[in-house]
């Protein structure tokens, strides 16, 4: 049994291990994304702004007391009273105004075609009501009533056409009792009376610049009145004159005007007006002189206006762009070109016989000085500078500051310098045009007190 047993001399190798390249390279990207997202996380990120041509508009809003050349004509006996034209007319000599009757006068309304508005009475009532819409508020709530009035005149003027005509036949036909009158002199025709007709412009007071109680009369077709009662008035010129409050900031910055830019919200008409002020009762007054246009207005004593103290185009860009940066201040003559191309630069004194070139950068030039500023960053501190084909020399000390941004397109920050035109409160209106400063669709940092000069923006 012994001679039967077989030995097994079986050997068992370890397997060789073999390099994985996928797990390497899964390695490689993963390390380059922590690093990445790290890197993203820990960097400064800068905000940028596109520069884009812009204008700022500067104006005061403010409700003035109109004053014009006005008549009251009263009525000549009693009766009711009808008219020929409508309110805001321009009216002559001669011309029949209204009649006075015993009774009631009956008129036919025509229906029809003839009773629809016209594009332009459908415009004007949509303009007026736009316009009203725009500008209202809790404490204009009576321009409600106005454009209530308003609206009833572009009506009653629709029908005045077919009014006339009943009047013109009942006239010619000698009805009992009716009795027409004309105007004596020429002029722009209203209806209402208010009891500033009298008025100057030297009368106003601070307090009738308020519409608080603020009533006018109107007068109505067929409705009775007496003997002496105001019928209509006409205003016989174009010279008017609005006066309007002034704030103590406001008069203090037109104290030198002469003239203002004006626009009227009712109608976004803008005009030039002569412009004066004085102090009445402890209040500024300011006087503005038209002599044209009246008529647009006639129908208002309280007249909506806007001066345009500023009106600037230029460069808009955001306050927070703004920032400041020292600059050496040297005199204009101390520049040269030199080294191995045609660099602007300076010299500077070594302190041995041949003073050594250096290129710089010029950030501004001041016209009225002479003067250029250069970075302080390029030069050693105490560095001397020596003018070419002189013995003069110029140490750099002095330094002053300049308002600009940062401006980006290259990738990195370099300082512009801004000239500011006005101000909103969140932009600035800077000067295009500039060889020194900014164009349109410059790329700057919008932050400027995070950036510094030479900054990699990514």
């Amino acid at each position: 049994m012994a001679g039967n047993t077989q030995s097994s001399n079986i050997k068992v190798y370890q397997k060789k291990k073999h390099l994985n390249i996928g797990i390497i390279i899964f390695g490689v990207i993963f390390i380059y994304l922590v690093v990445t997202v790290l890197m993203y996380l820990t960097e400064k990120h800068i905000s940028v702004y596109e520069v884009r041509e812009g204008s700022i508009l500067k104006d005061n809003s403010y409700t003035g007391l109109a004053i014009r050349n006005e008549t009251v004509i009263r009525s000549e006996d009693n009766g009711y009273v009808n008219y020929f034209v409508s309110a805001g007319s321009k009216v002559g000599a001669k011309t029949q105004i209204y009649s006075l009757s015993d009774h009631k006068l009956q008129f036919e309304s025509k229906s029809g075609k003839s009773q629809k508005l016209t594009s332009v009475e459908q415009n004007n009532i949509r303009q007026k009501t736009q316009t009203c819409c725009e500008n209202y508020s809790d404490e204009s709530f009576g321009d409600v009533y106005t454009l209530k009035s308003n609206i009833s005149n572009v009506l009653d003027g629709k029908s005045n056409q077919n009014r006339q005509t009943q009047l013109a036949a009942l006239t010619d036909a000698d009805t009992d009792g009716l009795h027409v009158f004309s105007a004596d002199s020429d002029g722009i025709i209203c209806y209402y009376v208010d009891g500033f007709e009298k008025t100057s412009a030297d009368d106003v007071t601070p307090d009738m610049l308020s519409k608080e109680g603020y009533r006018k009369k109107e007068q109505k077709n067929n409705t009775r009145i007496k003997s002496g009662t105001p019928v209509y008035k006409l205003i016989k010129d174009d010279d008017w004159t609005l006066v309007i409050p002034l704030t103590k900031e406001c008069a203090k910055e037109l104290k030198e005007s002469s003239s203002v830019h004006v626009r009227f919200p009712k109608d976004n008409e803008t005009m030039t007006a002569a412009f004066s002020m004085k102090k009445v009762k402890g209040s500024y007054l300011g006087y503005l002189a038209f002599d044209s246009s009246m008529v647009r207005y006639a129908q208002d004593r309280f007249v909506d206006v806007e001066l345009i103290l500023e009106d600037q185009s230029g460069l808009k860009i955001p306050k927070s762009a703004i920032t400041k940066k020292d600059f050496y201040v040297i005199p204009e003559d101390y520049l040269t070109q030199g080294g191995n191309s045609n660099s602007t630069g300076v010299l500077i004194d070594t302190g041995k016989e041949n003073a050594e070139f250096q290129a710089v950068d010029i950030y501004y030039r001041d016209t009225q000085t002479g003067s250029v500023y250069v970075d302080p960053d390029d030069f050693e501190k105490n560095t001397t500078l020596k003018k070419a084909g002189s013995s003069d020399t110029y140490q750099l000390s002095e330094t002053k500051q300049l308002k600009g941004v940062y401006n980006i397109n290259r990738g990195y920050a370099v300082f512009r310098q801004v000239q500011i035109l006005c101000e909103s409160d969140d932009y600035y209106i800077v000067q295009s045009g500039n060889d020194y400063g900014l164009s349109n669709y410059d790329h700057i940092a919008l932050t400027g007190k995070d950036v510094h000069e030479g900054d990699v923006i990514s």
